[in-house]
């Protein structure tokens, strides 16, 4: 079906015509393998060039954990349920044997983030969490399509401040994420898909988990030892 046919069967009181059921249903099919596809391939298309990016992040946020610190998310709208999705993953690891890591995401407290909002602008939410409770080698992690979130760099920007190490997920051409040099690890899906960049995302994290756990399988006696 030509996208002009698709387009009229999805919209066609914009032509002057009545909806055909069975035309309508083809082409909702067709926009959900197209979906599909965009989705594998936005996948494709970063793990071929970003793979060996993303097991250097592993290898940080492992030895942030082997020395007994933490990892703090962040992230805005959609984001911050990354980073909330994040930081439950390292918490409560859903395979057997694994350890719970310490983690959690700044976005979780609304009377903080509402009390800084009001009193000196949201810029400041997550740079003032990890002002207070960061220390040198712990992890901030943070989520953006955009890369451009201020919030965001203000964090980074608190974070590289105090000595620790900082890991960012991006969208489109990386933002001020990329070209800040504030972060460590910077990994970037290359499209301007907001739902492609999330869903790539997702994929990340679920393997930089694995990747982790993998790293400290030689130190889950001392993890406990280690941490506050």
């Amino acid at each position: 079906m030509s996208r002009k046919n698709a387009l009229e069967g999805l919209y066609p009181f914009l032509h002057g015509s009545r909806k055909d059921r069975n035309q309508e249903h083809r082409a909702l099919l067709d926009s959900v393998a197209c979906k599909a596809e965009e989705s594998i391939e936005s996948k494709r298309r970063f793990f071929d060039t970003q793979a060996s990016a993303l097991v250097a992040a592993a290898q940080a946020l492992a030895e942030t954990y082997r020395r007994g610190g933490k990892l703090m998310s962040m992230g805005n709208g959609g984001s911050s349920c990354d980073a909330s999705h994040v930081a439950v993953e390292f918490q409560h690891p859903v395979t057997a044997g694994r350890p719970s890591l310490p983690a959690f995401n700044l976005g979780n407290d609304l009377a903080f983030l509402s009390a800084v909002a009001n009193d000196v602008g949201l810029r400041h939410v997550f740079a003032r969490q990890i002002e207070a409770q960061g220390r040198a080698g712990d992890c901030v992690i943070g989520f953006s399509t955009s890369g451009n979130s201020e919030n965001l760099m203000a964090g980074f920007a608190k974070a590289r401040e105090m000595n620790m190490v900082t890991l960012g997920f991006a969208g489109g051409n990386g933002g001020e994420m990329r070209s800040s040099g504030l972060l460590d690890h910077c990994l970037v899906v290359e499209t301007d898909s907001i739902h492609r960049v999330q869903e790539v995302h997702v994929a990340c994290y679920h393997i930089l988990w694995d990747l982790v756990h993998t790293l400290l399988a030689d130190d889950r006696g001392r993890l406990k030892e280690n941490q506050p």
